[in-house]
């Protein structure tokens, strides 16, 4: 083909904005050959395709310029992280600081989970059979178990007489459910009817006391008109506290009126049992 030929595809190119299939008709050369001629000259707007995924990919960037890394952008729009990254990866993403420390955080404790999965699994199964082998040697507790047990948990917990100021009666205070209930049981086996004690919640004055004399009244069986006015605690904002929310319900004062007696009885049980102990203790 001739100069003057070339010149023709090219003019039919950018007067007539023909298309290759139409400069092919018009001057019966093959398709190769007319692309070689129109190196370098842009096809007309009209025989452009336009491509299926400049939607998406104008939202990919527009995600990503908000902060949105490359696997949200992926899940959001269908496609895939590897796409989703050459879509986006001329515009990198500006962390802040914290988020960045909290992922790494995130991230370094879940690979710590998973290597130490195995590990902590054997270690709930001893968990579980030591507790089972322990249990099974408590066995049912008899009026004898209660009272030591009992008393013993009282002399670690309860309010107690000092040389210098006597106060002989019975008051126990804990935020341990199970520990209170034993205590419960310590004072049937006593002889204390159940309607006696008074209950009393000692919680921060931030939390709810009504609601948790509920809960503590609930848990433990025990009548809500015996609850007096609850003590609250004042708030220090300069402490660190962890026992907050709907889960913290206080403490529960547990109050036996016109108690002496049962008081001095707990001391002569806690008098024997240091007596016996220290009695093994000279004969091992």
């Amino acid at each position: 083909m001739t100069a003057f030929d070339a010149t023709e595809v090219r003019r039919l190119r950018t007067e007539e904005q023909l298309s290759v299939r139409e400069i092919r008709a018009r001057t019966g050369l093959g398709r190769n050959r007319i692309h070689e001629l129109l190196r370098g000259v842009p096809a007309p707007d009209r025989t452009r395709r336009p491509r299926a995924k400049d939607d998406l990919r104008a939202e990919a960037v527009a995600l990503r310029s908000t902060g949105h890394p490359v696997p949200e952008i992926a899940r959001r729009l269908g496609v895939s992280r590897s796409t989703a990254y050459l879509w986006v990866r001329h515009i990198p993403l500006e962390r802040d600081p914290e988020e960045e420390r909290e992922r790494r955080r995130a991230h370094a404790k879940t690979m710590a989970d998973a290597r130490w999965a195995d590990h902590r699994r054997a270690r709930d199964e001893a968990r579980a059979k030591a507790h089972a082998f322990a249990a099974n040697k408590v066995g049912q507790l008899d009026e004898r178990d209660l009272l030591i047990v009992g008393a013993a948990v009282y002399w670690c917990e309860g309010t107690k007489s000092k040389p210098w100021r006597r106060d002989d009666h019975v008051q126990f205070i804990n935020s341990d459910p199970g520990l209170l209930a034993l205590f419960l049981r310590f004072l049937e086996v006593c002889g204390v009817d159940p309607a006696v004690p008074t209950y009393r919640v000692s919680i921060h004055e931030t939390a709810d006391p009504d609601a948790a004399a509920e809960w503590w009244a609930a848990e433990l069986g025990v009548p809500r008109e015996r609850f007096r006015r609850a003590t609250l605690k004042k708030h220090n904002p300069a402490t660190v506290r962890r026992n907050t929310g709907d889960q913290y319900r206080g403490c529960l004062v547990i109050n036996v009126p016109r108690s002496r007696e049962l008081y001095w009885r707990i001391e002569g049980m806690i008098a024997e049992l240091f007596r016996s102990a220290a009695e093994r203790a000279c004969v091992g």
